[in-house]
């Protein structure tokens, strides 16, 4: 049983609730939240849970039930609220960067959808990678200060779906060709993304959050001999999703990676569902008892 002290509001749990995933419609009534973070014994762990995804309940309460293997123990002093908000998010930066992008000191990141917890933590992961230069693309003026804030090198704005502006845009932000984009929004935006990128660049592709298509076209692909790869944190055995929550815990313990995020009390957890949902919230929101 693990005393749970931060539980956050990810994408994943609204899709899940909703019966928006792929995972199907879930069987009801269970208690949402995909991970969290606590203490068993007065240590500090992180934790995944099924819940929306399998038949259990999660972590937005008190207490939850873990299988103890599951359990990655937290260093000294990590801020549980920034571990939660962190979390698989960040997790799928950390791979889709190190593991399926292959990125190596010196290259040049694009980073799309910037302002969101995957983009933000890309951006600062590259940078501690020694990317020589981190470009972040970003719809919305709150997106793209977060993304600023993340410390990228330039911030573009994704306000328009014509793939040519946008492709102008991004070419104009960079230093050159693009080594590795990373990918949460599919769409125009990776469309134009992938336009930027050199012979036998990489685009890594880890959501959808701009559409579920997108209008890359053949040329592009076949000119320079384009990877497009993608990346789910459900493919990651439990030995590699542990070690990533801890290097990504240790950076944060650390003062290396930060997120936006908002603290509230679970009684407040009705409204503040409503609004990570609609993404009117200033940042991942955080449960706390």
């Amino acid at each position: 049983m693990v005393r749970v002290t931060a539980a956050p509001i990810t994408p994943l749990d609204v899709l899940c609730a909703t019966g928006s995933s792929y995972f199907g419609v879930p069987r009801t009534p269970y208690v949402p939240g995909v991970q969290g973070v606590g203490t068993v014994d007065d240590r500090p762990v992180w934790f995944p849970t099924t819940a929306g995804m399998a038949p259990g309940d999660g972590s937005m309460a008190g207490l939850a039930s873990v299988p103890r293997a599951d359990l990655v123990a937290l260093p000294d002093g990590a801020d549980p609220a920034l571990v939660a908000a962190l979390g698989l998010s960040a997790v799928a930066a950390h791979m889709a960067l190190s593991w399926r992008g292959e990125l190596t000191a010196g290259e040049q990141v694009l980073v799309l959808g910037a302002g969101g917890v995957v983009g933000q933590a890309a951006v600062q992961l590259s940078h501690e990678a020694g990317a020589r230069r981190v470009v972040a693309g970003a719809r919305s003026p709150a997106a793209q200060d977060r993304a600023r804030h993340a410390g990228a090198d330039a911030v573009v704005a994704l306000d328009t779906d014509d793939v040519a502006e946008l492709a102008g845009r991004m070419e104009a932000a960079c230093d050159g060709p693009v080594d590795l984009v990373i990918d949460p929004l599919f769409g125009a935006p990776a469309a134009a993304a992938a336009r930027t990128l050199r012979a036998g660049g990489r685009l890594v592709h880890l959501g959808s959050s701009a559409g579920e298509t997108c209008p890359i076209d053949s040329s592009t692909l076949r000119s320079r001999s384009l990877r497009l790869l993608g990346y789910t944190n459900n493919e990651l055995t439990r030995a590699q999703r542990s070690a990533a929550v801890a290097t990504i815990a240790e950076q944060a313990a650390r003062g290396a990676l930060t997120v936006a995020r908002e603290i509230v009390a679970l009684d407040g957890a009705t409204a503040a569902w409503e609004r990570q949902a609609a993404g009117s919230a200033a940042g991942r929101i955080v449960l706390t008892p």
